[in-house]
């Protein structure tokens, strides 16, 4: 019987994940605490409230040293950290000073990069920094969507990159299943399952970025994954995992829940 081996979110959208033993789905098909922040650039096209594509702003798939990072968001105190190493840049409370300090200490980070988006481009400065901290809004797709992978297909993906450490880091799901033979989840595309107690439809293949070829370590484009998955495994798409939407009122998940699929 397949289970959930390991449950992620990521409070600031393109960052480092929050390890959690239990995760809260919504009934929109979205994970309590997730994606409640972002970095946006000053010109993106539409209101700090609503959603746009993730190269609107800075994120891993253009700015891969951003995982030489790491973050812890207080979801009470709605307060955020972040750090380089031993080393603290900001660690502020969501108010107006405390955002300006936050977006302050992150381009000075970001423009001491080789590779980010704001080189000849001072119309994306100065960064905001939107979110409220406590609604999902930045996921990649408009309606949301949990997703999920197996370590089986992950194993195989490093099998064709030929990295046995290939870090399921790589592809940012909330969710890791173990128990299925690998990429059958691509299989329950259009079909719906039950984790725990809390149904999902799986809707799509979930198509990767450039995100995936950062060392979630490193910060350095190690790995070419979009085009090997491509090219070992006949994608038109480079896809691994899924992406689902809740069925009914949402609930708990845990490690350990069973994952089953619903005739």
């Amino acid at each position: 019987m397949p289970r959930v081996v390991a449950l992620y979110r990521y409070p600031l959208k393109g960052f480092t994940p929050e390890h959690c033993s239990t995760l809260t789905v919504l009934p929109e098909g979205r994970v309590a605490g997730d994606r409640v922040l972002a970095f946006r650039f000053a010109n993106a096209p539409v209101a700090d409230d609503q959603w746009c594509r993730k190269y609107e702003g800075i994120v891993l798939a253009n700015t891969p040293g951003l995982a030489r990072l790491t973050t812890q968001f207080d979801h009470r105190e709605l307060r955020l950290k972040i750090a380089l190493g031993s080393q603290v840049l900001a660690d502020e409370k969501l108010d107006a000073a405390g955002r300006g300090r936050l977006v302050d200490a992150l381009t000075a980070y970001v423009l001491s990069l080789k590779e980010h988006p704001l080189r000849n481009h001072p119309d994306r400065l100065p960064l905001k920094l939107i979110g409220d901290g406590v609604t999902p809004r930045y996921q990649d797709n408009e309606a949301g969507q949990v997703t999920l992978h197996s370590r089986e297909t992950i194993a195989s993906a490093a099998a064709a990159l030929r990295d046995p450490k290939l870090s399921e880091h790589r592809f940012r799901s909330n969710i890791a299943i173990e128990g299925i033979e690998a990429w059958a989840e691509q299989s329950w595309v259009g079909r719906s399952l039950r984790i725990g107690a809390v149904e999902f439809d799986v809707v799509k293949s979930k198509v990767r970025c450039l995100a995936t070829h950062a060392n979630p370590v490193s910060g350095e484009r190690d790995l070419q994954v979009m085009q090997q998955l491509m090219r070992s495994f006949a994608q038109k798409e480079p896809v691994l995992g899924v992406g689902m939407l809740t069925r009914g009122a949402g609930g708990e998940i845990r490690v350990g829940d069973e994952v089953t699929l619903i005739p």
